[in-house]
């Protein structure tokens, strides 16, 4: 309960803020522990979008690891093949807009999850601290808490409610930029994505930060910033705790952006 008699603005924003986290988490918990004891069809129609989709990647975390530890993983990818089946045949079914996008989400995860598992079988892994297994996006609940792991970074969720929306398509260089870039997160750095207009480069990004439950704010910049604006920008995000992508970050001049590298080293040290 928020009450904002006889406060700061900004406090009892912060305290909204602080609500909204705990709220997340408190729903993506739940729809984990219903996970066990729900049919998998009932339970991702159940639940909000965001929940589903971490919840079932929590989940699908622990299976493999149980699976690769107990060496039955050709038998659990024939189960996800079933699983995968079942629910495509729920998007065929009357569904809300908000169920349908949550599924037409859930299958793109699934697919991937799918193909990770043939992956490691084709490279026969049998161990849970194999590069082919630890290079993926990795989500465990523990100390009470949900964190996202990749190769060496242990990254906390940030129960930012994003709402119901869509989700990348995951392809091999996709997973290589969340490896590089969770990479990144680890030494306190950021990260800049390179190649030809289209290639979805920002819509990557973007979809990191979803998986990671950021907010990320894009940024199309031009010759006429400078850098009094790009502080008041920084500014704004270092109090928000959001991330940011600039776009066409090369337009700016070069003059303004050797200020730019001076603000980040402050902000990084």
């Amino acid at each position: 309960m928020i009450d904002p008699k006889g406060k700061n603005v900004e406090d009892w924003m912060n305290e909204l803020e602080e609500q909204m986290k705990m709220s997340v988490r408190t729903v993506l918990l739940h729809s984990i522990k219903q996970y066990t004891c729900t049919k998998r069809e009932e339970w991702v129609i159940q639940h909000p979008g965001q929940c589903v989709l971490n919840g079932s990647q929590v989940l699908w975390t622990k299976e493999v690891e149980d699976s690769l530890n107990d060496k039955v993983l050709r038998e659990y990818y024939e189960g996800l093949t079933n699983q995968l089946d079942k629910t495509v045949e729920l998007v065929r079914k009357k569904l809300s807009k908000n169920q349908s996008i949550t599924l037409n989400a859930l299958i793109v995860i699934d697919v991937h999850a799918k193909d990770v598992i043939d992956n490691l079988i084709k490279n026969e892994v049998d161990n849970i601290h194999s590069f082919e297994w630890i290079s993926q996006l990795r989500y465990y609940w523990q100390d009470d808490d949900c964190w996202c792991r990749c190769v060496q970074t242990n990254f906390p969720y940030g129960y930012e409610y994003l709402g119901n929306t869509l989700r990348l398509v995951i392809t091999p260089l996709t997973d290589k930029c969340y490896m590089t870039l969770m990479g990144a997160l680890k030494l306190n750095l950021g990260g800049a994505p390179a190649g030809p207009a289209g290639t979805g480069k920002t819509e990557s990004t973007k979809d990191l930060a979803k998986a990671l439950a950021k907010q990320c704010v894009v940024f199309n910049c031009s010759d006429s910033m400078d850098f009094i604006m790009v502080g008041k920008f920084f500014k704004g995000l270092a109090s928000a705790g959001a991330w940011c992508c600039f776009d066409e970050f090369n337009r700016i001049n070069i003059e303004v952006l050797s200020v730019i590298a001076q603000q980040l080293l402050v902000l990084f040290g």
